[in-house]
């Protein structure tokens, strides 16, 4: 990822993460140092069961912190959720000089981060993800926010945590569907940053990865997010580069949900950089085997998604409408001369993507 290291005229950001299993001891440490005047704790309703009761076991701030509860979900990502949470804030006294604790996925992290960061126009807030999604892509980088008007992601601010403490501790609560989502960003960076670490990620079964051997993968894998953050923290650039595999893949995932049978984040993820390497492949000469290789990889981790050349009208329209693109004739893309080589700002026509979704449609045997 030569590239990346090129913009060294930015400043870095100063984001704290911390990457310990022991999680207790992280948060309270991070506490101990702002030295908030009120904590707050926001959950959602799984991990108000699953996650909240241990961290307070093991957390002096979190067991006295002021519990806020949200719904589980990302249709609950709303300005009704947050207008909630501000509410919440203020009718429990609430300063400035406060901290909110986000414990959970990316929709608490998100929605989370958005709330501190405009009540009062500002309060100090750290994230604790729960998930491995959370973990290795919400949580990192500053983005908050809501969806709205039916739009994901639509409201927000750049607002980097205080801290984000990333373990494995809580993975155990997880579905094998959720961790496979989550797993799908990690090969995402392994893509952007060199072969070794994306051999390494294909070559494992989440599965079969245990706590401190995940908590070391995690870490090389939200670094890599990190050094693209801090070259670009506002997404004017290079930042684009973490776009791979989502024009294609939010179109799969949209596709699901008016099919009323939506499919995790993850692996729609999964299946559109498939789509987005078979591009690369075409357009700049992507190696075949490696693309051959991670087709395979996906068929048997992901299943397959299953569409056809009648949805190509639909699947190009959510294209069109996502938020990269200047016009619907001209679809903006990330894509990869090779692993670790990244290209940027890739125009690609709708006949060249209709020929992609043909040959994925191949490789995935649908």
């Amino acid at each position: 990822m030569g590239n990346v290291n090129s913009a060294k005229h930015h400043q870095p950001s100063d984001q704290n993460i911390i990457f310990t299993n022991n999680v207790g001891e992280a948060i309270d440490s991070i506490v101990g140092e702002i030295k908030p005047s009120k904590l707050f704790v926001l959950v959602d309703t799984n991990t108000d069961v699953l996650v909240l009761p241990r961290l307070a076991a093991i957390s002096k701030a979190v067991e006295s912190a002021t519990k806020i509860v949200i719904k589980a979900g990302d249709e609950h990502k709303d300005l009704d959720t947050l207008a909630q949470v501000w509410s919440q804030l203020s009718e429990n006294g609430a300063t400035r000089e406060s901290m909110l604790i986000n414990v959970g996925g990316g929709v608490v992290t998100d929605l989370g981060g958005f709330a501190a960061a405009t009540f009062k126009r500002g309060m100090a807030f750290i994230n604790i993800p729960t998930t491995l999604l959370g973990a290795v892509d919400a949580a990192v980088g500053g983005k908050t926010g809501i969806n709205f008007n039916n739009i994901k992601n639509q409201i927000g601010a750049f607002r980097q945590a205080d801290a984000v403490v990333i373990s494995a501790t809580f993975f155990d609560t997880l579905s094998q569907h959720d961790l496979r989502s989550g797993y799908a960003e990690m090969i995402k960076h392994g893509l952007l940053e060199s072969p070794e670490v994306f051999n390494r990620l294909i070559d494992s079964d989440v599965a079969d990865i245990d706590t401190n051997a995940m908590l070391n993968l995690l870490q090389e894998s939200v670094l890599v997010k990190k050094r693209i953050v801090d070259a670009d923290p506002t997404e004017k650039g290079l930042r684009r580069a973490l776009n791979l595999g989502h024009t294609i893949g939010h179109a799969y995932e949209t596709l699901a949900l008016e099919r009323h049978s939506p499919i995790p984040h993850g692996y729609a993820v999964a299946y559109g950089m498939l789509t987005e390497l078979v591009i690369s492949h075409m357009q700049l000469g992507f190696p075949s085997d490696t693309l051959q290789r991670y087709a395979k990889y996906v068929a048997e981790s992901y299943s397959s998604f299953n569409f056809s050349c009648e949805d190509y009208p639909n699947l190009l329209a959510y294209m069109a409408h996502d938020k990269k693109n200047a016009s619907p004739e001209r679809i903006n893309f990330t894509l990869l001369e090779q692993v670790g080589k990244i290209k940027i700002d890739c125009i690609v026509g709708q006949q060249d993507i209709k020929t992609a979704l043909d040959i994925t449609r191949d490789l995935m045997g649908i």
